[in-house]
């Protein structure tokens, strides 16, 4: 929650790290089933997997903090503490847990990794549009500024999104 909140005051700040998490949630979620399915189930070492799913993901978030910093200092500069943060972001293990959970294929773990990481952008996308545009115009009381807001911000948020739940049902 603490990126979401810190980064999502500009759009531009918002995309980038939106684009890192798109990114490290495809390739951990085939990465994390590659090690569950060949490593972790053959050894019988499922009771290893939250550790080694968040080892997974801490190696691949720092690969992308030092390929963002070579790149776009700007960006890095921006992202600051939050970048490495992403690694802790509940919503990238949750993508590898609910993939082995639910016995998805490679394929299925990959574009799963990649709808979540895209939902979740367009979601810190959304606040960042709120709270850049429409909180500029606005008066706001003292007592609610800066984490107040956000905060209330993104509890409206979650209720809208979830009003779609159950809206598609496949079966």
């Amino acid at each position: 929650m603490c990126s979401f909140l810190a980064v999502s005051r500009e759009v531009k700040t918002s995309m980038g790290l939106g684009s890192a998490v798109i990114f490290v949630m495809t390739a951990t979620a085939g990465i994390n089933w590659g090690v569950y399915q060949y490593i972790l189930l053959p050894l019988n070492l499922e009771y290893l997997g939250f550790i080694v799913y968040i080892i997974v993901i801490a190696a691949f978030v720092q690969i992308v903090e030092m390929t963002i910093e070579r790149y776009s200092e700007k960006l890095y500069s921006a992202l600051g503490i939050f970048l490495p943060l992403i690694t802790v972001n509940c919503a990238i293990l949750g993508v590898t847990l609910f993939m082995i959970i639910r016995d998805y294929s490679f394929i299925q773990s990959v574009f799963y990794g990649l709808g979540s990481g895209i939902g979740w952008t367009l979601a810190i996308l959304a606040m960042a549009g709120i709270r850049q545009e429409k909180m500029k115009r606005s008066k706001i009381p003292k007592p609610l500024e800066g984490a107040g807001i956000a905060l209330i911000i993104a509890g409206i948020m979650a209720l809208a999104f979830m009003g779609f739940a159950g809206m598609i049902q496949i079966n």
